[in-house]
C-alpha cells in the first residue's frame, strides 16, 4: 500500500510540483487542501502518514497553526515547506516541534529524501527502546527489534518466518500477529520492502547488472525481482535506472 501524503499548499503550482515530485517515487499525494480547516477534515477522515505544511496559507489560520493541531495528534507526522526563514517564525515553528523544515525554493531530492527518512523513523517508533537506562523495557519491541536489525543486516540473504521466529519466544503464528500490529506490515512485506529499498540504491550508484542485484538479494529469478520492483514502483528495474543512475546505465 502507498503511503498517503497530504499536502497542505495555497499555491496550486507549488501544490502539483510536489505532487509530481512525489507520486513519481510511489506515494499517494492529495493536494485538494488550502486552508487549516479543510486539511483538519481530511485528516479525520483519511488518517494520511504525512502532512506537508505551507506556512503562508493566505487565510485567518496560517499553517502554524494545523502545526499545533497535529502536535495534539501525536500519530501523524508532519514538515513545513516554507519560503519563511525569520526569526519571529521560526519561533512559533519550535512551539510544534516538527519532523523537517525545508525552504523554499527546494530541490526534489531534498523533498523525497526528507519525507523518505520521516516515514521510515515512525515506522519504528513502536519497538523503539526506551533511552533512559531505569526505563523498564517491555519484551515485545525489544524482540522485534533484534528481528528488524537481524533482517536488516541479512536482506541479501533468502529469509525465512521460522528463521525469524527463532530470535523470540514466540510460536510463529504469535510471531507474525505481533510484526504486524507494531511495524503495520506482515514479516514477509516488510522484508521484500527492505529488499527493493536496497535495489533501489544499487540501481542509482552502482553498475551491477541488474540479474546480479537480483540474485544478490535473494530473489529466486530474474523475472521474480522485476515483477516485485514494477509492483512498487510502476516502472520496471532497467527503466528506473535508466531515469535516477548517477552512473552509465547498463
Amino acid at each position: 500500500m502507498k503511503p498517503k501524503i497530504l499536502v497542505v499548499e495555497d499555491e496550486a503550482l507549488i501544490a502539483m510540483h510536489i505532487k509530481a515530485i512525489l507520486e513519481e517515487v510511489n506515494y499517494e499525494v492529495c493536494i485538494d487542501t488550502n486552508s487549516v480547516e479543510a486539511a483538519i477534515t481530511h485528516i479525520e477522515a483519511d488518517s494520511p502518514n504525512i502532512v506537508l505544511i505551507d506556512i503562508n496559507l493566505n487565510k485567518s489560520k496560517d499553517g502554524i497553526a494545523l502545526g499545533h493541531y497535529l502536535l495534539e495528534k501525536k500519530h501523524i507526522p508532519y514538515l513545513y515547506i516554507t519560503s519563511y526563514v525569520d526569526n519571529l517564525t521560526l519561533d512559533r515553528v519550535k512551539e510544534t516541534r516538527p519532523n523537517g523544515y525545508i525552504v523554499k525554493p527546494f530541490k526534489a531530492s531534498d523533498l523525497i529524501t526528507n519525507v523518505s527518512i520521516i516515514l521510515n523513523n515512525c515506522s519504528y517508533k513502536r519497538i523503539d527502546l526506551p533511552k533512559e537506562p531505569d526505563t523498564p523495557i517491555e519484551t515485545t519491541p525489544y524482540y522485534l527489534k533484534q528481528v528488524v536489525r537481524y533482517i536488516n543486516d541479512n536482506i541479501d540473504k533468502k529469509l525465512e518466518i521460522d528463521e525469524l521466529v527463532e530470535l523470540t519466544e514466540w510460536q510463529r503464528h504469535h510471531f507474525i500477529k505481533l510484526f504486524i500490529k507494531y511495524l503495520a506490515v506482515s514479516p514477509y512485506q516488510y522484508i521484500l520492502s527492505r529488499k527493493i529499498e536496497k535495489s533501489k540504491s544499487l540501481l542509482i550508484d552502482t553498475n551491477i547488472p541488474i540479474s546480479q542485484i537480483a540474485f544478490d538479494l535473494g530473489f529466486s529469478s530474474y523475472s521474480n525481482f522485476c515483477n516485485a520492483f514494477k509492483k512498487n514502483n510502476q516502472v520496471v528495474p532497467f527503466d528506473y535506472r535508466r531515469k535516477y543512475g548517477r552512473l552509465n546505465s547498463n
